[in-house]
């Protein structure tokens, strides 16, 4: 039996060679094939696994290996959700496994030299989902006319596959082996690929040429543009390739499902691949589910109908204040509810905004000190207590205990409930004067009314929103929540209206030395809490503006320094520096971490982890845990 080989150092490189050996077993024909295997519309078992499939030997996970048969039903609120089967099915170049470690998937074997020199060699006689073969000509395809096509690409790549701004020297070695160089380090690469959105490097070509100027006669493409009611060849051809929410049935596609339903729809039917890649250790080719079915409709909705049994697997618009009504519905012996920790640095964090346009409001977000006692006034026991029945767990916006980043310091940074300090700090700053409320008065006289904009979305936040304002209260300073949509929330922020926001913390806190800090350095412009300073390093310095606070300044080097590194201890003293500086320096305020997501599913769904991380990244949600290993037990 195949079995994958532990990761090897090469040579110097933090990243391993990835190998698989042959599969020498007894394949079991899926039973809902069978009548297309006797007809001869399918090859056998046999003829459709590449020769070396991913066998996924669930015993050794601590799972039961399971049997072939049945539909997952799920329930979503609109169209695009059927995004979520490309996250939920998780089959990626390489894949992050439950223990957020990267493994080969849809390639056989990689290898990394230098952390820039990237070679995949796939599985010969890996086949699309409609039975073409899946070869090096796919990527090539995709390489040359999608992602460095001007015209399908807008003229850019993806940042994550740019190093100082040069894309790679692509090469196709053989008809299993390509390989991606670059003239530095790239450790985004990889992370990049294992993705739940991620940089899709193979698409089928035998199938997407037909809308391509490059290969298809101008007068047939004309024809298909006209039939799709598209603008141009680079809409259909957009239309046509969606891989991240597919809505094309006719796409191939290597997932465990493809989707047979044509958008507008309000049921959408994922039938299994025949041709995909992995069996368990008894030869059954997965998935073990025939299909996936997504019912769309009101999201308020999708609890109650969670708790009547009317879904076989739901997370997604399920909130932890459902969770008490669930539990209650769980004695009627349809569902099963199990809690999850959740993946965020927090739940909930306070974002001040380091660009906020008003110059004495700027002066205090930007003083240290202001943020440290803001920190120090919140009573997260007390929200732990309140808001998450004491599961969660007080800390700074910051990585999660599941992190190898992890250090108590990070944690506690400004963490503890201490109104005597955050008043000495607040007094120091020379916040000293007090109206007839008792409340502070800033430089220019006005009292400390921070209002703190929030997209008003859940009872969860505002809630906690209720708890804060009392806590900063104590402190004189009267907090002043303001809901809005999220867009218009994000465009305040963005133009320097916004002094401060609400939104998750660090939304990858199981993160290791190989994962790109770039949510807690300036990297971006949709950053709330320094939109200005991440647009300026995401343009390389053509937008935005340069930081003013060292601190950040120094945030921002690090990271570069951080792409740069050529060895995981390297990366890992560089990560550990930036959570020092960022959590020190409080340039997020972070309420409770590990917070609960409730997980329904039927009492008949097995190999649904009674623990876990739901995170979108890493992991996928349910991804990491290979959806398609959950199988239905008999009456």
């Amino acid at each position: 039996m195949r079995k994958f080989v532990r990761a090897i150092a090469w040579l110097s490189v933090a990243w391993a060679i990835c190998v698989q050996a042959s599969w020498a077993g007894e394949l079991i024909e899926t039973p809902s094939l069978e009548a297309d295997v006797g007809a001869g519309k399918l090859p056998a078992i046999a003829e459709r696994l590449p020769e070396v499939p991913r066998v996924i030997n669930l015993k050794e996970l601590g799972r039961e290996p399971g049997r072939h048969g049945g539909e997952i039903r799920m329930l979503m609120g609109k169209q695009k959700d059927i995004r979520m089967m490309t996250v939920y099915g998780y089959a990626r170049f390489v894949t992050y496994n439950d223990k957020f470690e990267l493994v080969p998937d849809i390639v056989e074997s990689f290898d990394v030299e230098e952390s820039r020199i990237f070679t995949f060699r796939l599985r010969k006689g890996h086949k699309w989902s409609d039975g073409h073969p899946f070869t090096t000509a796919d990527i090539k395809y995709a390489w040359e006319y999608v992602i460095t096509e001007p015209e399908l690409s807008g003229g850019s790549l993806p940042a994550k596959l740019l190093v100082e701004g040069e894309p790679p020297k692509f090469e196709v070695l053989d008809e299993q082996t390509v390989r991606f160089t670059w003239h530095a380090a790239n450790p985004d690469f990889l992370p990049a690929l294992a993705a739940p959105r991620p940089i899709f490097l193979a698409k089928p070509a035998h199938y997407l040429k037909q809308f391509h100027k490059h290969y298809q006669d101008p007068a047939k493409l004309e024809a298909l543009i006209a039939e799709a009611s598209a603008k141009n060849w680079r809409g259909l051809h957009i239309r046509m390739a969606r891989q991240y929410r597919p809505e094309n049935p006719e796409l191939p596609t290597l997932d465990p499902w493809r989707n047979t339903t044509k958008p507008p729809s309000e049921r959408f039917v994922f039938a299994r691949n025949p041709y995909f890649h992995r069996v368990d250790e008894n030869g059954r080719q997965l998935p073990y589910a025939d299909q996936i079915v997504m019912s769309m409709g009101s999201t308020g909705l999708i609890p109650a109908k969670a708790g009547a049994g009317e879904t076989d697997l739901q997370a997604r618009y399920i909130r932890f204040d459902n969770f008490t009504f669930l539990k209650e519905a769980e004695k009627q012996g349809k569902i099963k509810v199990k809690l999850w920790r959740t993946g965020k640095g927090s739940q909930m964090a306070l974002m001040p905004n380091l660009n906020v346009e008003d110059p004495v409001w700027r002066d205090l977000i930007r003083d240290v000190r202001f943020r440290r006692a803001l920190s120090l006034a919140i009573d997260r026991e007390e929200i732990n207590d309140v808001v998450y029945l004491g599961l969660a767990q007080p800390s700074a916006d910051t990585v999660l205990s599941e992190s190898p980043l992890f250090k108590e310091e990070f944690q506690q940074a400004w963490s503890q409930f201490d109104p005597d300090k955050a008043n000495e700090l607040l007094d120091e700053i020379g916040l000293t004067e007090r109206n007839d409320d008792e409340i502070r008065l800033m430089p220019n006289g006005e009292p400390l009314n921070l209002i703190v904009e929030n997209a008003g979305e859940s009872t969860e936040q505002s809630d906690l929103l209720e708890l804060i304002a009392d806590h900063l209260a104590q402190v004189g300073v009267r907090m002043i929540p303001r809901a809005s949509q999220r867009d218009v929330m994000r465009k305040r922020v963005f133009s320097g209206k916004t002094v401060m926001s609400v939104w998750s913390g660090m939304d990858n806190a199981v993160v290791t030395p190989d994962m790109s800090p770039f949510e807690i350095s300036p990297s971006a412009e949709d950053q709330l809490n320094w939109p200005r300073w991440g647009q300026y390093y995401q343009t390389d310095g053509k937008k935005g503006e340069k930081p003013e606070i060292a601190e950040v300044e120094k945030l921002a080097a690090l990271a570069k320094s951080w792409r740069a590194a050529a060895t995981a201890e390297e990366r890992t003293k560089i990560w550990h520096e930036m959570l020092s500086i960022y959590t020190d320096q409080v340039f997020s305020i972070g309420t409770v971490n590990g917070t609960r997501q409730p997980v329904v599913f039927s009492n008949k769904l097995k190999n649904v982890p009674d623990e876990g991380i739901f995170s979108f990244s890493p992991g996928a949600y349910f991804g990491a845990y290979m959806m398609d290993t959950f199988w239905f037990a008999g009456d």
